[in-house]
């Protein structure tokens, strides 16, 4: 009996302890949610979230775009390098018209070629500008559509990348 009273007495303090790091930890984690929402709070600029069109977390509907290699590759060089040459123009003017959000190639040789994020709410609005592009009207690439909801922030992508770029393709 008197070794049971010294072990109860361990286990005791041993769950004492472990429950104080319990509320400690989540004493920690609520004081970072409300710092967290403090700074929202205090940064959030509503004329901005309404130009970008951001909902109350910040965030809007998009149209992610896979650019996937098309059935009809056959092209030689001449007409390969027009059909690329419309393909950025394409790309340049609907980056401009505010339509086209994000666009890049990815930096392997598979049969996805790279992906677009369309300023749009459905996929049939992403399909009629999808279908001003040379190298899909070609046939040498095709697209994926997915709805997307991602930050409204990347309205501001656009406007960055001007000021960052010496050098157009």
């Amino acid at each position: 009996m008197k070794t049971i009273i010294p072990i109860f007495l361990f286990l005791f303090s041993i769950y004492s302890c472990g429950n104080k790091q319990d509320s400690r930890k989540e004493n920690s984690v609520n004081k970072d949610s409300l710092a967290l929402n403090q700074i929202n709070e205090s940064t959030f600029d509503s004329v901005l979230a309404k130009k970008y069109g951001a909902d109350e977390y910040g965030m809007k509907r998009y149209v992610f775009a896979y650019l996937k290699k098309g059935p009809n590759r056959e092209q030689d060089s001449i007409e390969t390098a027009k059909i690329q040459k419309g393909h950025m123009d394409n790309i340049a003017r609907l980056a401009k018209e505010g339509k086209l959000i994000l666009a890049g190639p990815f930096m392997d040789d598979t049969d996805v070629r790279g992906i677009f994020i369309f300023n749009v709410e459905t996929i049939a609005e992403a399909e009629a500008l999808i279908n001003t592009d040379p190298a899909v009207k070609s046939g040498r690439l095709k697209m994926e559509l997915h709805p997307w909801y991602g930050s409204a922030a990347l309205m501001e992508v656009n406007a960055l990348h001007g000021k960052i770029t010496k050098k157009s393709f």
